[in-house]
């Protein structure tokens, strides 16, 4: 076998397609680290001529001479093949010594369970055997990328694996004429935007407005990515508000039973609550959630999104959602993966309230295998271990 430090890109990017689904392992995940400054690698291993295992990987600088080595949900191979697997391994430790690395970090998009069905276990224990250091099965967000998702099989009706909730506002209609449209790059300051009142309110990282930018413009140029946004026109709401309080009003002059007339009160006060809000908005027009999504093979993945803090009770989030997935239905494809949950059903996680939302959505429960790291010189290893817990504990706190 004969290990290729610089795959032909359109030649990488077709076996990337034919034996996986990770989009992060295609050469245009790399263009978009490499616009944050990282350097990307295309390698691969070769029998007789043809492609049997492939890299994407990013080199992160650390101190000095030193950095690290990243395969973002990679590398691709038959993992069943044990042999493949350790002659890949000892080509990538020669590669990664090459580049002074000191590990190879790797998550491999292998499956662990679905719904706590388990899968796999056999493959954590033959990365071990060619000592990758596995980094345990963490149940929240503290790892490169999420290891627990909600991935909904697309059908044609598509209320049928909605949770209640979710079913009765998809069946209740979109009352609120919450338009939903696809954008384009001048949108991405709008969707930065909404990103910044997201990640404060959630305690979420978020990414530079640049960033966005290139993650959308470079997938977009392949057809793997849409922008999508959800808005609502104020007057309109206003006078939607204005009739349903009207309705009430008129509902309550006619009926004579005490608890119906309650309820309706109810109905009243929120619906007058809410019209106060509204009407303290300036704007003709505002953008409430907004969603990057990414298209690769047979699936869609909802990768960045975030909502307004305004006029959350519309539930526009809800309206964006049901739209991409229709999309993503009529345009042939079978899965959407709603890109990251957590694993522990913690309503005092800050993430809690995301987890319900994905989860409402119908959709299975994946876990992912988790990290490993293949460690190339165990002493900064070590020390750089020690200092990165040291911050990421600080963070937490």
């Amino acid at each position: 076998m004969k290990f290729i430090n610089n795959v032909d890109e359109d030649k990488f990017n077709d076996f990337v397609k034919q034996n996986s689904s990770s989009f992060m392992q295609t050469s245009y995940f790399g263009k978009i680290n490499q616009a944050k400054g990282l350097k990307y690698f295309l390698v691969g291993l070769e029998d007789n001529g043809k492609l049997v295992a492939t890299a994407m990987i990013l080199e992160k600088h650390l101190i000095s001479n030193y950095n690290y080595l990243y395969i973002p949900r990679g590398f691709i191979a038959n993992f069943n093949d044990f042999n493949l697997l350790k002659t890949f391994t000892d080509y990538l430790k020669d590669f990664g010594k090459k580049k002074k690395a000191i590990f190879i970090a790797i998550d491999p998009e292998i499956i662990l369970s679905i719904d706590d069905n388990k899968f796999n276990q056999d493959l954590i224990t033959n990365f071990k055997k060619l000592n990758f250091n596995h980094l345990g099965f963490n149940y929240y967000f503290e790892n490169r990328q999420p290891r627990y998702t909600y991935c909904l099989d697309l059908k044609e009706n598509l209320s049928d694996n909605f949770h209640s909730t979710t079913k009765k506002i998809y069946n209740r209609g979109n009352i609120y004429n919450i338009e939903i449209v696809k954008g384009d790059i001048n949108d991405i300051s709008s969707f930065h935007n909404l990103m910044l009142e997201t990640g404060n309110r959630n305690q979420a990282v978020f990414f530079s407005q640049d960033y966005y930018q290139n993650f959308y413009q470079i997938f977009h140029e392949q057809n793997m990515s849409d922008l999508y946004l959800a808005k609502v026109n104020i007057p309109n709401l206003i006078s939607i508000y204005e009739n349903k309080i009207k309705e009430i009003k008129m509902n309550l002059a006619k009926i004579k039973k005490e608890s119906k007339k309650n309820d309706l009160n109810e109905q009243l006060l929120k619906y007058q609550k809410e019209l106060t809000e509204i009407k303290e908005i300036k704007e003709e027009e505002v953008i409430l959630s907004s969603i990057i999504t990414v298209k690769f093979n047979d699936k869609v993945w909802t990768v960045h999104g975030g909502n307004s803090n305004k006029l959350r009770f519309l539930n526009a989030n809800y309206w964006l959602y049901f739209k991409i997935i229709d999309d993503a239905f009529n345009d042939g494809y079978k899965k959407i993966d709603f890109f990251g949950t957590i694993g522990k059903e913690d309503k005092n996680n800050h993430e809690y309230g995301i987890h319900l939302f994905k989860k409402r959505l119908g959709g299975n429960k994946i876990e992912y295998i988790g990290e490993f790291d293949l460690v190339l010189n165990k002493l900064i290893y070590f020390l750089y271990k020690k200092v990165y817990n040291k911050i990421r504990y600080r963070k937490k706190s």
